[in-house]
């Protein structure tokens, strides 16, 4: 391995033509270290975090939500020792815009936040309020939404709602114009077309948009790669599974539509749906007098998803598989009402898992893993995403890779 001291980052990488020109010699490693290396950018990751040597060279999939073996410092040496203590990043150079979101990352502010949101429908107009009551992290909220009228009502009443009960000043509230859109550093999507009426009698709902979605979509995805965009583009409308690996792909295609790894990082889009699901699955599990505690849910956002008593030992697969189908179809429960099922996907999978991702906090997304993005735990930190893993059973394990596999072999 090479090591190289560039603007305060050690770069280590085993050719050096992968290094920046600047780059300097160095000697030993130091914090922050970041290996370089190229691979598949269709598939493979951007920059992502690891805590063992081992990681560095682990083939990608679902296995990474498994515990990694860990590389003892008599294997990788001093090298090995430096990563179990520091941590280390992972930087693929098959991306043009790696190093620039390297350094974005590790400069993102943790308060200050500029937020832009598009889409005021039910969902939109419940992200922005949670997002103004509980953002304190936030600064500024800027909304666009073609219906003009809707903009300028919500900046109104947001504008007038009291500081919260400690005296914090809230975020204001802006009107953003449709050529500034990605002047922030996240960009939150609930926009979306097609949505079934409610006597519609169409039993997958959140597939039933894909199409007008996606073609929605692309604009916004062009528009990203455009304005050289490194905040995180929050994928929220359904599917939003498919939908954050459409924003992936189109960001990424030259003007004949070829793919050039020239626009968004795997890591720069995050789907948020899953976490409505957890909360629901947590609702139903009470209901049904289950131990939740070491609950879980993966996969997709309806179709696909996946409910897991607990992830360890304690699995069972009959009480897990009741607790699946009362989770997926319970926005079906509210709709047998007479409403749509907006609050708790708004609050649950959006405003507050997006905060739980700034705040560098555990939380239910859809991330990247191996030319998908697969519903799980996560957090983001400078180094980059940590996907969570724990000693998944291999019953539960099999689940997971089916539901991973259905998504792979999506039509996008």
């Amino acid at each position: 391995m090479i090591f190289r001291s560039w603007n305060g980052y050690c770069l280590c990488a085993c050719r050096a033509e992968e290094f920046p020109a600047d780059a300097h010699p160095a000697d030993a490693p130091f914090s922050p270290l970041v290996f370089l290396v190229r691979r598949e950018p269709e598939t493979s990751r951007g920059m992502f975090r690891i805590s063992s040597l081992a990681e560095l060279e682990e083939a990608e999939g679902v296995n990474c939500l498994l515990p990694c073996a860990q590389v003892k410092p008599a294997d990788g040496g001093t090298l090995a020792a430096f990563v179990a203590q520091n941590g280390a990043t992972v930087l693929n150079l098959a991306f043009q815009n790696a190093f620039s979101y390297l350094c974005a990352q590790y400069a993102a502010k943790k308060t200050g936040l500029r937020v832009t949101l598009v889409g005021l429908g039910d969902v939109g107009g419940t992200v922005l309020t949670g997002l103004k009551l509980l953002g304190r992290e936030l600064e500024q909220i800027r909304i666009f939404d073609p219906n003009e009228a809707q903009c300028r009502r919500y900046e109104m009443e947001l504008n007038q709602v009291l500081a919260d009960t400690d005296g914090r000043v809230m975020p204001r509230v802006t009107v953003c114009s449709g050529q500034a859109l990605f002047d922030c550093d996240l960009f939150l999507f609930t926009a979306s077309r097609g949505v079934p009426g409610l006597g519609s009698g169409v039993k997958d709902v959140r597939m039933a948009q894909y199409e007008a979605n996606r073609a929605m979509l692309t604009h916004y995805a062009r528009m990203a790669r455009e304005a050289r965009f490194l905040g995180i583009f929050c994928q929220i409308s359904d599917p939003v599974d498919h939908l954050s690996r459409c924003v992936f792909l189109e960001s990424n295609r030259a003007e004949n539509g070829t793919f050039d790894a020239a626009g968004l990082l795997p890591e720069q889009v995050q789907g948020f749906g899953l976490g409505v699901m957890a909360a629901r699955a947590a609702y139903y599990a009470d209901k049904e007098g289950v131990e939740f505690t070491n609950g879980r849910v993966y996969g997709v956002h309806g179709e696909g998803l996946i409910v897991a008593n607990d992830f360890g030992v304690d699995y069972d697969e009959a009480v897990s598989q009741r607790l699946t189908e009362l989770t997926r179809t319970a926005n079906l429960r509210v709709r047998e009402l007479g409403f749509k099922p907006y609050l708790a996907p708004g609050l649950s999978s959006a405003a507050i898992s997006v905060l739980r991702l700034v705040r560098g906090q555990v939380h239910y997304g859809a991330v990247p893993l191996n030319g998908t993005y697969f519903g799980c735990v996560s957090r983001m930190t400078r180094q980059g995403l940590v996907l969570i893993r724990e000693d998944i059973c291999p019953q539960l394990m099999a689940r997971i890779t089916d539901a991973h596999r259905a998504l792979r072999e999506f039509d996008y």
